[in-house]
């Protein structure tokens, strides 16, 4: 099912009139489940960011399939994917299944607009969809879809790609990654990316109002704090980087930089 406003207006129950930050990200990666407001918004933080959001967003996509793709290799079968956002190319279990046909993938979201896709496209043998908010560990460990499919005696990867700064400091989101972390095996591992305030502090606080009346308000947060998040997981080569240095294997170029800090821990 598409939401684009080109055919007629969103489906039942769909608030078309807020930015929704699923669906802006959606519009940035070039898809087509998105309405004006969205794009409006989107379209102010691509102003402000000279564009670098679009390059940004595209090679977090990018750093989220190697991570993924690396996890699968080194023999995690199970991928745990908090705050999911929509299906686009290259989701989670397309690659996960491509390097191995026993993996086994369960998408977390609450947004409404993430759990209509989710819902529709993403159940079957090797896929699952958990309607859930992450901001409550014990909820999802425990929901069906959570535990009749991922074994937690077993690696997982756990994967919380861009969503952490849509979780606010009074929701402790260190303590809810603790949690989740204390809940997994030796050997599973910690996929995550997070916007930074310390390569464009200005601009940053610029986007964060653009979020104001968005679904989830923004939250960049220094490097040091992201780091934190890495706390019980040994953080793997090339560290805690940008997503282009990353995919580079940890080299430093001259090029472009970007808000987004990524890295990959693994707990022994």
């Amino acid at each position: 099912m598409r939401m684009t406003d080109t055919t007629g207006g969103p489906p039942d129950g769909l608030d078309a009139g807020s930015p929704n930050v699923a669906r802006m990200y959606d519009f940035w990666l070039g898809g087509k489940d998105n309405f004006a407001a969205d794009r409006e918004a989107a379209e102010r933080v691509v102003e402000i960011s000279e564009g670098r959001v679009v390059r940004g967003v595209r090679l977090n996509r990018a750093f989220l399939g190697a991570a993924v793709r690396a996890a699968a290799r080194a023999g995690v079968r199970q991928f745990l994917d908090l705050g999911s956002g929509l299906p686009t190319r290259e989701n989670v279990h397309e690659v996960a299944l491509g390097v191995r046909d026993d993996a086994r993938v369960v998408y977390v979201d609450y947004d409404p607009v993430v759990c209509v896709h989710g819902r529709a496209l993403l159940a079957g043998a090797e896929v699952g969809f958990a309607e859930g908010d992450l901001r409550r560990p014990d909820e999802v460990l425990g929901h069906p879809a959570v535990r009749g499919m991922i074994d937690l005696s077993r690696p997982v990867a756990l994967l919380l790609v861009s969503v952490l700064h849509f979780v606010a400091d009074e929701d402790d989101p260190a303590g809810l990654v603790a949690r989740y972390r204390d809940a997994l095996a030796p050997g599973s591992r910690l996929i995550l990316s997070h916007l930074a305030t310390d390569a464009f502090p200005e601009a940053m606080a610029r986007t964060e109002r653009v979020y104001q009346d968005a679904s989830a308000r923004l939250g960049a947060r220094p490097s040091a704090r992201i780091r934190g998040f890495f706390d019980g997981f040994e953080l793997l080569e090339p560290g805690l980087t940008g997503p282009r240095e990353w995919l580079d294997g940890g080299v430093r170029t001259d090029g472009e930089r970007f808000a987004g800090l990524v890295g990959v821990g693994e707990l022994r």
